[in-house]
C-alpha cells in the first residue's frame, strides 16, 4: 500500500472492517480490536490515525509494532494471526497497516490481565463488543462443521408463528413466549440457526434473530 492508498482507506471512515488508532492504546483496548476483527470478518487496523482522520503518524514504528505484539501474545487466546506494514508520511513519522484476516480458529477470547477473566469480542458497524453467548456458540459450531437435526415440536411452532408475524425475536423473547428457561431457548435459537432455520444477528442492545429464507419452508 502506498501513501495515496492510504489516504483513500482514511477517507472512508471507521466502520465495520476499518479502525483507527493515533497509537497502540492499552494493551487489552487493543487485543480487543484486533480479536473483534478476527472474529468477525477481518479487517484493517490503522496506528497514526486521529479519530478525525487526521493522517498523523507515529514517531517509533518498531516500538508500535512491538507494543502490539506483545498486546496479543498476552491478552489473546488463542492467538491472532495478523500481517502489519509501515507507510512513510514523513522522514519521521509512518503509519502502521495492520490487516487481521477472519478466523478459522475463532471464537479468540481478550483475557484481562487483572484477573484473568475471559471475554469474546465482535465488530459491529464501528464498535467493538462483547459477543454473546449464542454469538460464542456459533463460532465454536464453524470448527466443526456437521448436519443438524432436530423436530419441530410447540415451542419450534410457536417461534415460526411469531416470527412470521413479528419477524424478529430474541432469546429473552422467546424464552418468555415459550415459558422455558433462558438456556434452553438459547440452545434452541442456536440449533435452528445450525441448521440454516434461523439467521443470527449481532446488535449492541441484544442479538435477535430471523428467518432464514433460503430454507425451504412449506
Amino acid at each position: 500500500m502506498n501513501l495515496r492508498e492510504l489516504t483513500q482507506l482514511v477517507t472512508l471512515g471507521e466502520g465495520q472492517h476499518l479502525e483507527f488508532k493515533k497509537r497502540v492504546p492499552s494493551p487489552e483496548r487493543i487485543a480487543k480490536e484486533v480479536i473483534a476483527f478476527a472474529n468477525t470478518s477481518g479487517g484493517r487496523l490503522l496506528l497514526g490515525i486521529d479519530d478525525d482522520g487526521t493522517v498523523a503518524g507515529v514517531k517509533d514504528a518498531a516500538e508500535e509494532e512491538y507494543a502490539l505484539q506483545e498486546a496479543l501474545s498476552k491478552h489473546s487466546d488463542p492467538p491472532v494471526d495478523f500481517k502489519s506494514e509501515r507507510i512513510q508520511i514523513t522522514k519521521k513519522r509512518d503509519v502502521i497497516v495492520v490487516v487481521v484476516p477472519v478466523s478459522k480458529h475463532k471464537p479468540h477470547f481478550l483475557i484481562n490481565g487483572e484477573n484473568g477473566g475471559r471475554a469474546a469480542y465482535i465488530r459491529i458497524e464501528d464498535m467493538s463488543v462483547e459477543a454473546s453467548r449464542e454469538a460464542v456458540r456459533l463460532m465454536r459450531a464453524q470448527k466443526t462443521p456437521k448436519d443438524v437435526f432436530f423436530e419441530f415440536r410447540d415451542k419450534e411452532q410457536i417461534l415460526m408463528r411469531y416470527l412470521d408475524h413479528y419477524g424478529r425475536i430474541s432469546v429473552t423473547q422467546f424464552a418468555t413466549l415459550a415459558g422455558i428457561p433462558p438456556k434452553a431457548a438459547s440452545q434452541t435459537l442456536v440449533l435452528l440457526t445450525r441448521a440454516r432455520v434461523l439467521q443470527h444477528h449481532a446488535d449492541p442492545r441484544e442479538d435477535y434473530f430471523t428467518l432464514d429464507y433460503s430454507f425451504p419452508r412449506k
